[in-house]
């Protein structure tokens, strides 16, 4: 896939299908993190992954899914969800997590990239329990908890919108989603 393509259709998905994540291509997801930019290369980040059916099920009971919608909507049903969670987790003993916050989100973006690129689609997980999560993984406190990303073969479309003065999603007639982004001449100018 060309790399503008693979931008503009590696949305958000919320909906997935029962199939799991290959190991190979969880293998390419954790690769593209390992080798993703960080500052002063000192690598603080650390992945737990998550597959195993009644882990990912017990990760996810721990989660809260699309602010925009109503829970019935935005929430996945039983057999839409998820079938993989990585866990992004930072080694303080190397940076705090306040530094490491950009790492994570590079390492993110090269995740979901090359899972995308293979036709698994992710969502970032902001709003999970925290400290649930981090007892139920068993952290020892020099590893903290930054991010959680799920996967999974998407059960529907997330597509662009066009801008119409609302950053809020939604769902469309056909159940999928559709994201506005403001315009390129609203976000950038020539200094």
């Amino acid at each position: 896939m060309e790399i503008m393509e693979l931008l503009k259709t590696r949305r958000t998905y919320r909906r997935f299908d029962p199939r799991p994540v290959p190991d190979e291509v969880t293998a390419d997801i954790l690769e593209a993190a390992r080798i993703a930019s960080s500052a002063a290369n000192r690598q603080p980040l650390r992945y737990l992954v998550v597959r195993a059916p009644e882990k990912v099920a017990a990760v996810f009971s721990h989660t809260r899914w699309a602010a925009y919608l109503p829970p019935e909507q935005g929430v996945p049903k039983e057999g839409e969800r998820p079938t993989l969670f990585v866990a992004v987790l930072v080694d303080e003993t190397v940076a705090k997590q306040q530094a490491a916050a950009l790492d994570a989100g590079l390492a993110i973006s090269n995740m979901t990239l090359a899972a995308w690129a293979h036709g698994v689609g992710s969502c970032i997980i902001g709003a999970f329990d925290r400290p649930a999560l981090t007892a139920y993984f068993g952290l020892p406190d020099h590893l903290v908890l930054q991010n959680l990303v799920a996967f999974g073969y998407p059960a529907h479309q997330s597509l662009l919108a066009e801008w119409e003065g609302s950053p809020a999603y939604y769902l469309d007639e056909n159940r999928d989603y559709r994201v506005p982004k403001r315009p390129l001449a609203e976000i950038a100018r020539e200094f």
